[in-house]
């Protein structure tokens, strides 16, 4: 294919503020970038060789299509850029995938009677999230340690419903038990108050105001509650000891360390609260495009972006982007406050920044280890299975249902190693009556290779879980298509009789068997049980959801028209199911006495 025409396109460029689009011949969006001066930043791309092996030069012999968007200042573009990486996110731009999904911790302020959670989504629902949390064994301690000082709620409801009798929470003393009215909304609210000065790093003064409080119940003659005082603040003053104050200062501040390795770049952020470090966040970039300022700016620009993103008052960097002030400027107006983007040159935060950029080389470590793991186990697979290449990308099918009921073919994809969890996929079966998994399989398989075909997505290796027969019917679904053997094919069937798992090949008569703790073996085996794992849980969905619909339909007074109000009103058969009566009683034509009725069914006839 002939390369992109910079020469004829430039001069129809404007020398104005903007956003341009780099297209395939697909009209695949494949980056997305911004400039002050559009004809000026794109005319730097008719620079590089496309003949060069660097991940530029790979974009552009690509492109296809440019398109350019003008807008009136360069912010605008930076906001325009950010919203449209979010919703085409092309392959060529940072797009921050982290290897884990960190926890966050969340106090529900915005409800009457507040609760200490876990969260993995961070939204704009009015409660306070702290975090992330990197080692989420730490964050299970910190609520543990919380819960035992500041015996908050546990419950799930939002609201809660007045009971006669608290529940054993209670009796443990785990819960002031708010429900049962055990506990003032005012003596609640402060305990809420001391968790929040707890997580933002405010313990030195959450001590001070506990002493005053202790000495005074002592003096008052109320030993027991001058006892529990001391007890916390024994407790709090242990937690400080443990605490790695980095600064003597009060501002919040994020800390980005930046580490290249040929075309690969780790960056770390740490989390600083209060002078102390409350967390850190590391990503792995593979090749991104651009120079180490540019990337470092992308990279400010993507984690920010996000929606719900603490923004803290000062932000450290190892070197000057390309975009500092107008990222600074941006972001004060996300936070509503004055945010600082500083390279600083010497003094305490020049040593906070050789600490980030540890955690980026150790990201590199890591990730090289990983690798040569990896490429070891890969070619013990090859060699193993007799396979043509090394299997990158390996996919695993599953079939579930139950007597042919709620039938769903579950696919899980593992790439270099990992788990790649944006890949699996669950297929609903719309061809088959009855239990006949081979017939469930095949119609599942037909579909996944269709689609792989058509847009050149298919893996290194596809797994069964069975012997002869289900690896038949993924040769045949291979060969319905004319393809027969363009995708190497396995079967891994469950051991028998002391026997060991068995491995099944196409053109091999026996079955392969390996040592029960071969590598191989136990990686194999940790794919087919992911992908029972996540058939199940689907098919579980399924199952609950078909139960919920069905109660629905056994309450008198509510027909077709009610069910699909309420789902229509309330959300989901899962929301549903939680609903109070409250809740139920104002959705449109239900009131309150069959909206008690309803709650009562659902529930099993208790309150």
């Amino acid at each position: 294919m002939p390369p992109f025409d910079f020469k004829e396109f430039l001069p129809t460029v404007p020398l104005q503020p903007g956003v341009y689009l780099m297209k395939s011949r697909a009209d695949e969006v494949l980056y997305v970038g911004k400039a002050r001066e559009l004809r000026k930043r794109l005319s730097s791309y008719a620079r590089i060789d496309q003949a060069q092996h660097g991940k530029t030069a790979m974009l552009l012999s690509q492109v296809r299509v440019i398109e350019t968007i003008v807008t009136n200042t360069e912010k605008d573009a930076l906001i325009l850029e950010s919203a449209l990486i979010k919703q085409y996110r092309p392959k060529y731009n940072v797009i921050l995938r982290d290897d884990k999904s960190y926890p966050l911790l969340k106090v529900t302020v915005q409800e009457q009677w507040p609760r200490l959670v876990m969260t993995r989504r961070r939204v704009k629902d009015g409660a306070r999230y702290f975090g992330p949390f990197s080692s989420p064994s730490a964050m299970w301690e910190t609520i543990r340690y919380l819960n035992s000082l500041f015996p908050l709620r546990r419950c799930k409801e939002k609201s809660l419903k007045p009971k006669s009798r608290p529940c054993l929470n209670h009796q443990m003393g785990r819960c002031l038990a708010p429900c049962a009215d055990k506990v003032s909304g005012e003596e609640y609210l402060e305990l809420v108050n001391n968790i929040l000065l707890v997580l933002e790093g405010k313990n030195q003064q959450l001590v001070k105001e506990l002493s005053r409080k202790m000495a005074q119940a002592a003096a008052e003659l109320r030993f027991e509650e001058a006892a529990q005082l001391r007890d916390r603040i024994n407790s709090l003053n242990k937690t400080l000891e443990k605490q790695q104050v980095v600064a003597t200062h009060t501002r919040d501040q994020d800390v980005l360390g930046f580490a290249r390795q040929e075309a690969s770049v780790a960056v770390a952020l740490l989390f600083i609260r209060k002078g102390v470090i409350t967390g850190q966040q590391a990503f792995f970039l593979a090749e991104p495009v651009g120079t180490d300022p540019e990337v470092l700016n992308e990279v400010l620009s993507r984690f920010y972006g996000e929606e719900g993103r603490y923004l803290p008052q000062e932000i450290l960097l190892p070197f000057a982007g390309t975009d500092d002030p107008l990222l600074a400027e941006w972001l004060s107006e996300q936070r509503g406050g004055s945010v600082t983007i500083a390279c600083p040159q010497r003094g305490d935060r020049v040593r906070l920044l050789e600490m980030a950029e540890a955690n980026a080389r150790q990201v590199l470590v890591a990730r090289k280890t990983r690798q040569t793991s990896w490429q070891a186990l890969a070619g013990g697979l090859q060699k193993g299975l007799g396979l043509a290449r090394l299997p990158e990308r390996i996919e695993c099918l599953d079939i579930s249902n139950l007597g042919g009921k709620q039938a769903v073919g579950s696919l899980v994809c593992f790439v270099g190693g990992e788990m790649a969890k944006n890949r699996y996929r669950h297929y609903g079966i719309h061809t088959v009556e009855g239990p006949d998994d081979y017939a469930m399989m095949a119609e599942v398989l037909a579909r996944r290779f269709a689609k792989g075909l058509a847009e050149g997505d298919m893996p290194d290796l596809l797994l069964v879980d069975g012997g002869k027969g289900q690896l038949g019917v993924a040769m045949q679904a291979l060969a319905d298509l004319g393809i027969p053997g363009t995708v190497e094919l396995a079967g891994i069937a469950k051991e028998k009789a002391e026997e060991g798992e068995k491995l099944y090949r196409p053109g091999r008569k026996n079955p392969i068997i390996l040592d029960r703790h071969s590598p191989v073996l136990l990686y194999l085996m940790r794919i087919r049980d992911e992908a029972h794992r996540y058939g199940i849980t689907i098919h579980r969905r399924l199952r609950g959801k078909e139960s919920l619909t069905s109660a629905l339909e056994q309450i008198p007074r509510v027909g077709k028209a009610r069910k699909e109000l309420l789902l229509r009103e309330i959300g989901s058969m899962h929301r549903l199911a939680q609903a109070s009566e409250a809740e139920l009683g104002a959705v449109a034509g239900i009131g309150p006495a069959l909206a008690a009725q309803i709650w009562a069914h659902l529930h099993g006839g208790k309150k």
